[in-house]
């Protein structure tokens, strides 16, 4: 009999899987097309929008870690790109547990949040303020303001436009990018651990928006 009910549940979830994955795109619905990007403004879709940093850890090896929970506004205009501008809100320590400042260790992670860095208590958030952008064909320079445990620094990002399309299964029009950039811990005033673990961070965002 039990043998029996499982080949029942499991045929049961074959009928329901082969219908959502026959709806599935056959190749990816975003491209490399800037003639795909809708004007307007966008929301940033936290569930693939990160910034991942890099340390190197006591001259030893790089040390990788995530934010993750982003959110935001981009507004972008492809027949006036120079006037696009976005605005994030990058969470430190979020009650998602999926959102916030991750290592793939706990006792880091916790160590991350107290006062010898990013003091989340008293600064739950840093974030990000465009005030210029420059366009050369798929790639930009985004000036702006970069705030963390309240201090604004200016900082510029490498961007690159990665693809726009409509997303199948939220039926909206999304567009991603890729960014770069490196900034000094210590002008933001998290000087723990230095010169063991590097004071440069570098940072690889990837964000994607949907209309």
């Amino acid at each position: 009999m039990r043998r029996v009910m499982i080949l029942a549940g499991l045929v049961t979830m074959t009928a329901i899987a082969v219908p959502v994955i026959a709806q599935m795109p056959t190749t990816p619905p975003g491209s490399k097309d800037t003639s795909k990007v809708a004007a307007g403004t966008y929301a940033a879709d936290p569930g693939h929008s990160l910034v991942a940093w890099e340390v190197n850890h006591f001259g030893f090896s790089p040390y990788h870690g995530l934010i993750t929970g982003i959110s935001g506004t981009l507004k972008i205009d492809p027949a006036n790109l120079a006037a696009s501008s976005v605005e994030v809100t990058i969470p430190i320590k979020a009650a998602d547990p999926y959102a916030g400042v991750a290592s793939g260790n706990a006792k880091l992670d916790a160590h991350l949040a107290g006062a010898d860095f990013f003091d989340a208590e008293k600064f739950p958030t840093a974030s990000f303020k465009s005030t210029r952008v420059t366009v050369s064909g798929d790639e930009a320079k985004i000036e702006g303001n970069l705030t963390i445990r309240g201090v604004t620094k200016p900082v510029v990002l490498d961007a690159e436009f990665v693809g726009a399309g409509i997303n199948p299964f939220v039926k909206k029009p999304t567009v991603g990018f890729k960014a770069e950039t490196t900034i000094k811990r210590s002008d933001f005033g998290i000087n723990y651990g230095i010169p063991l673990v590097t004071d440069e961070v570098k940072l690889d965002i990837a964000a994607a928006f949907e209309k």
